[in-house]
């Protein structure tokens, strides 16, 4: 097996298959005795609303957006829990991996999950409708369970947003880093990056952090004063997870 026929994938077990006690099943779905996949990376996530934000960004401003965040975060099936409003978020790691999963998961639309490949993951979830706030129906969100990702490049984007380089084995990472030569500190509550501490702000990184290179090159940029290649929220959220009460 040669590295460049290795492909990375980002897994997330939503709340709803966490909710009907779904862990499991999932998990023997993608074995490595069936699959031929490798654990890389595994993390239980309290999503705060930058990681969320950025998962989503494709969808911002569609009506369905806003409910999408509370689903991913946990909102809609823990209401009255915040203790178990979490998400398992996988890197799994082998040759054609993107696609294995993907026909593992099934069509996102459980409705077509299971007209289409009944007995997949997708299968088991639900659509939701929506109504505005005269109550009038909006269109529909979908539940269904679990998130892969859709081809390499949101795989890298998608796997440098959940998981830091040191989350992952070294012969694991696929990515390249860079190691941080000063401090950023970044305030949630302004969404501004500095190089000094301010009160409020959290300390991302700091000389000889080890980074993402594509996400130290962002916050670099930042700092600087130009345009990052892109949002530095997509950097920072990661290094918010399970802070409690920071960034959520």
């Amino acid at each position: 097996m040669s590295a460049g026929n290795i492909e990375r994938s980002l897994v997330l077990i939503k709340p709803d298959a966490l909710k009907n006690s779904l862990t499991g099943y999932i998990l023997s779905q993608f074995s490595e005795f069936h699959t031929g996949l490798r654990f890389a990376g595994l993390k239980v996530v309290s999503v705060n609303l930058e990681l969320a934000e950025e998962h989503y960004a494709e969808h911002f401003g569609k009506f369905f957006y806003p409910s999408l965040l509370d689903y991913i975060r946990g909102y809609l099936h823990y209401p009255d829990n915040p203790e178990k409003r979490r998400v398992i978020a996988i890197v799994y790691q082998g040759v054609n991996a993107i696609k294995t999963i993907r026909d593992i998961c099934g069509p996102t639309n459980p409705h077509d999950a299971r007209v289409q490949r009944p007995g997949c993951i997708r299968a088991l979830g639900t659509v939701v409708p929506l109504k505005d706030e005269t109550g009038q129906y909006i269109g529909d969100r979908v539940d269904n369970m679990i998130h892969a990702s859709a081809n390499p490049a949101d795989a890298e984007r998608e796997v440098k947003l959940w998981f830091s380089p040191t989350d992952l084995p070294p012969v694991m990472r696929g990515f390249t880093t860079g190691v941080s030569g000063t401090y950023y500190y970044y305030d949630p509550a302004s969404q501004k990056l500095s190089g000094e501490l301010e009160p409020g702000a959290l300390c991302i990184a700091g000389p000889g952090t080890m980074l993402w290179e594509s996400d130290l090159a962002v916050l670099e940029q930042s700092l600087k004063g130009r345009a990052p290649d892109y949002p530095v929220k997509a950097v920072v959220a990661k290094y918010l997870i399970n802070r409690e009460g920071e960034g959520s």
